[in-house]
């Protein structure tokens, strides 16, 4: 017998012998019946036997075609299975988020969840990070990053802009004399982001004059940090609405004034021009806008 037998013609046989009628089984391969007939006397003549009686109700298998009929069964399950896997991974999509680790855990790992319900097909890996990445290099397709829109070379969307509002503990504010006007806050330890400039901003935005002491404090690279510091009792800080929403909630932190105010910088979507046209990244975009403008509604 040989080492190796034509496919197509086990496969042939195993529709036969399920179904007991040469018809049905080309109606099942999508062949004609010829075809059929031609293959399992192919297989027999490769084999020297024959695995099938021939009945006036359709085919029955013979004791030799029964014996290895369950295997070849289950082995054709078993292939149709795996080039299933392999659809499924082809259909697949990845798309790599870069983002600073606050934002990823205030705003938008809370949300991911309905781009997966609306596709389920596109699976979001989020690296949470403060560095500048290089969207080429570091094979990310998305960045959500908070600055002044400038990014050369790149595809940038305006996101939103963080409503910034200044908080402290509980425990701090009740050891504290009371807040009753903005310039009131240059005589707190103020706590900074890492740039330094939001207090005096909020201060000036807030008719307060121009101050020193308005730079004055210890800074922090991630708004995480700047709010662990608030938690702490070690000053006032100013910061996103939205990531210190869980605070508030909790009385953990207390919102010490009622001066919102709109952050200078705001947060992008940023992209390879080029990637902008892949349906994963397209969908991405379109639904993280949808979820920024019901944010700010």
């Amino acid at each position: 017998m040989a080492t190796s037998l034509p496919l197509l013609a086990l496969r042939t046989f195993v529709e036969v012998g399920q179904r007991g009628s040469i018809k049905a089984a080309a109606e099942a391969l999508s062949v004609t019946s010829g075809a059929v007939s031609q293959q399992i006397r192919l297989l027999e003549d490769r084999i020297g036997m024959a695995l099938f009686t021939r009945e006036r109700s359709g085919l029955r298998l013979t004791e030799a075609g029964a014996s290895v009929h369950p295997a070849l069964f289950q082995a054709f399950e078993q292939m149709q299975e795996a080039l299933q896997s392999l659809e499924e991974i082809k259909s697949r999509q990845t798309l790599t988020v870069s983002t600073v680790a606050t934002f990823a855990a205030s705003w938008l790992v809370p949300r991911l969840g309905r781009f997966n319900l609306r596709h389920p097909h596109i699976e979001v890996r989020v690296e949470a990070t403060s560095a500048v990445v290089d969207m080429r290099r570091d094979r990310v397709d998305v960045a959500l990053r908070h600055g002044l829109g400038s990014y050369p070379g790149l595809a940038v969307t305006r996101l939103m802009a963080p409503i910034l509002v200044p908080v402290a503990s509980s425990a701090f504010m009740a050891a504290s004399p009371e807040l009753m006007e903005p310039v009131d806050c240059l005589n707190f330890p103020l706590l900074h982001d890492s740039d330094r400039a939001d207090w005096s901003l909020w201060l000036t935005a807030h008719g307060v004059a121009k101050d020193p002491r308005a730079e004055r404090g210890t800074a922090f690279e991630d708004d995480f940090l700047l709010i662990r510091a608030a938690e702490a009792g070690q000053g006032l800080a100013l910061v996103p609405q939205e990531y210190a929403r869980e605070e508030i909630a909790a009385g953990r932190l207390v919102q010490v004034m009622d001066k919102p105010w709109p952050a200078r910088f705001a947060y992008y979507v940023v992209t390879r021009p080029e990637a902008v046209q892949r349906a994963e990244i397209k969908a991405f975009v379109e639904w993280i806008q949808e979820e920024a403008r019901e944010t700010i509604e």
